[in-house]
């Protein structure tokens, strides 16, 4: 927690904490559709209007996990050292998570972690709102590749295959997880398909599709 925070914002960060702990854990246990906001408020020991002023949507007691994430490539592309390419810091930075089991990756054995994955993946409308988050991700970042010196069309195309590229190898480490192999058994098999995708990205497809 940021130490130059007031004491007023700290105690807020740990009330919207709690309350989203509180309503994970009863999503993952008993299902998104089956567990109220009332239930979540009366668990967390606040009122319903305290728990909206915080979350003003349902799913967002999920989502909000993902707000520091959603720019995250676009904050890697500006941030990448003098003379490196933004596929190239991209690249090494998805290898540094692979490494670090970043939840985001999908490699994780953490068992609260897979069920949470879960939880997103067999909730419908968590679904639908986690698209709009990497709509805005992908705008972040297509914005990032503009100030980099790509053109508005190359870079909103750019953005579009990187953050479809980065979902789908999360997506692909999950399932091997949710099949019961372990962080460890798929992490050299992530590493490849990650430097596979990148390799693809930065060459193009014509030679690796068939005729």
């Amino acid at each position: 927690m940021d130490e130059h925070l007031g004491l007023r914002e700290r105690k807020k960060q740990r009330t919207r904490q709690a309350i989203a702990d509180v309503a994970i854990e009863l999503f993952t246990s008993r299902g998104f559709d089956d567990v109220s906001v009332v239930e979540i408020a009366e668990a967390a020991e606040v009122s319903k209007r305290t728990l909206f002023a915080y979350f003003p949507a349902k799913e967002d007691l999920v989502l909000h996990r993902f707000a520091d994430h959603e720019d995250e490539s676009a904050r890697v592309v500006r941030a990448r050292p003098a003379g490196t390419d933004p596929l190239t810091a991209l690249h090494a930075h998805q290898l540094d998570a692979l490494a670090r089991r970043d939840p985001n990756t999908g490699l994780t054995s953490d068992p609260q972690i897979l069920a949470f994955l879960r939880l997103l993946s067999e909730t419908a409308s968590l679904t639908e709102r986690l698209i709009r988050y990497q709509q805005r991700g992908t705008a972040a970042l297509a914005e990032a590749l503009q100030e980099a010196g790509a053109d508005e069309l190359t870079a909103r195309l750019a953005a579009v295959q990187i953050v479809t590229v980065l979902r789908t190898l999360a997506e692909r480490n999950s399932r091997q997880l949710q099949a019961g192999r372990s962080a460890d058994e798929v992490y050299p098999e992530a590493v490849a398909a990650t430097d596979r995708a990148f390799r693809l990205l930065g060459q193009g497809l014509t030679s690796a599709l068939p005729v």
